[in-house]
């Protein structure tokens, strides 16, 4: 093979940063911004999820107060017995998804 004369240095230089800058679009920037959109939807489900579970616990803890207020009128071991069942609940739905996500089923 033969060496390129000095006439041909300039443009082959040329040739290969716009070869370069090809390939980083396409191997790094275009499979970044793709993983960005993902995980953009990613977070934004999980803080959805998070929310919802939020006010369904509050929900719940409400809720039993005013059940447990109407049943129990002279003692306020209503509020802390509802507090109470409402955390049970939380940290047992949260153990059962964890539960469930760790199963051996997944590919990997």
């Amino acid at each position: 093979m033969a060496m390129a004369d000095r006439q041909e240095i300039p443009q082959i230089a040329t040739e290969l940063i716009d070869m370069s800058r090809e390939y980083l679009l396409q191997e790094t920037i275009e499979p970044a911004k793709r993983l960005g959109k993902v995980a953009g939807m990613g977070v934004g489900g999980a803080i959805v999820m998070s929310l919802g579970a939020f006010l369904m616990a509050w929900a719940l803890y409400y809720g039993l107060v005013s059940l447990f207020r109407g049943v129990v009128t002279d003692s306020q071991w209503w509020v802390v017995l509802s507090r109470f069942i409402t955390a049970l609940t939380a940290a047992g739905t949260a153990g059962l998804i964890v539960w469930r996500m760790q199963s051996d089923d997944l590919p990997g």
